[in-house]
């Protein structure tokens, strides 16, 4: 009979770093390593970079873990939030900018597809996400992706995609909205 995998305390997790202790570092970055260097390379394009994002990510976490705040969402979140903007300082840094080629929505399977045989609590929901995003208009799955997997702001989505900047905000939205329906 399987057993269901206990929990991760991600917010423990970042108040135990916030104490210095070690031990909750690492946890955190044995549960979280390989789909964080997934986020990190998909903005930064280069796997040595994103090493090193995800490096100076971790470091951030370990030295502000204090000034997370659970009233404004979740620890895990926040520890995406670190990573994502942490790459998206790597690619904006002056003579280091790259153009960014997405082409398909496959940034959301990739850390899924090298670790494929890993079982994982979150194997359901990376299945059940990627379901609900082929369920949106294409137009719309581009906007959501590049916003929240390539780090685009709003401007440079609607440059992309050569589309009002009102009508991507909208997209986004409406998507996100989409989005939450499907997976509750």
């Amino acid at each position: 009979m399987p057993t269901t995998p206990t929990p991760f305390d991600y917010e423990a997790a970042l108040l135990a770093c916030a104490r210095g202790e070690r031990f909750a570092l690492r946890a955190l970055y044995e549960r979280e390593a390989r789909w964080l260097l997934g986020v990190a390379l998909r903005i930064v394009r280069d796997r040595a970079r994103a090493e090193d994002v995800l490096h100076d990510a971790f470091m951030q976490v370990w030295d502000h873990a204090a000034t997370f705040q659970p009233a404004l969402g979740s620890a895990r979140g926040w520890v995406y939030t670190v990573v994502r903007h942490a790459a998206l300082k790597a690619v904006r840094e002056p003579g280091r900018m790259q153009v960014m080629d997405v082409t398909e929505l496959t940034a959301i399977s990739d850390a899924r597809q090298r670790d494929a045989g890993v079982e994982d609590d979150r194997a359901l929901d990376t299945d059940s996400l990627e379901r609900c995003l082929q369920r949106l208009d294409e137009a719309r799955r581009a906007c959501v992706v590049h916003a929240f997997v390539d780090g685009y702001t709003h401007e440079q989505i609607a440059q992309r995609l050569n589309t009002p900047l009102g009508t991507v905000k909208s997209w986004i939205k409406r998507s996100l909205a989409s989005l939450k329906e499907c997976l509750a």
